[in-house]
């Protein structure tokens, strides 16, 4: 995977030396409210860099690594589309910096490998992550009734969101 640069941040392939780094930022209540995880982050993180199904990408803003955005695809010919999943650090949280993330893999999934659409399912609540997601171009397809565990053990509902590669907004 090349280095990607988008307009405010840079995303490129994560290495070991940056998890450390991820699992603080994942470790921030606000992350980890979304993200979960087991008791030890850095393992989690390190266990999806070996995944060979999932594409990590750390987001690096002025120099800084901010987050890390994955994706996944779908190969099975009459269903291809790829999915992207996402985190960011609080304190660069309002600024822009998530949607440039999603437009920039976005463009370069539908530019360097041709998936046609792509999805995104944040927690239905996540009203800040759905904002992102729509100002990239993704648009809601339904409620996922009951679609992930909570920390406090109950089900909640997502959001299915998708982009159509002419939506995108570039």
């Amino acid at each position: 995977m090349t280095v990607l640069h988008g307009a405010l941040v840079i995303l490129r392939p994560t290495v070991t030396e940056d998890v450390a780094a991820l699992a603080a930022i994942r470790a921030t209540p606000e992350v980890r409210a979304r993200w979960r995880g087991s008791d030890d982050l850095e393992a989690d993180i390190a266990a999806d860099l070996e995944d060979p199904d999932c594409n990590c990408l750390t987001v690096v803003h002025q120099g800084r690594i901010v987050g890390m955005i994955q994706w996944y695809s779908e190969e099975e010919p009459d269903y291809r589309h790829a999915g992207i999943d996402l985190f960011l650090e609080p304190t660069v949280h309002g600024k822009g910096l998530g949607t440039d993330a999603v437009r920039t893999l976005a463009r370069h999934l539908i530019d360097a490998y041709g998936y046609h659409r792509l999805i995104i399912d944040p927690a239905a609540d996540n009203t800040a992550a759905i904002r992102c997601y729509e100002k990239a171009g993704f648009q809601p397809v339904g409620i996922m009734r009951q679609y992930e565990r909570g920390p406090d053990g109950t089900w909640h509902d997502g959001l299915l969101m998708d982009l159509l590669a002419a939506e995108l907004a570039r």
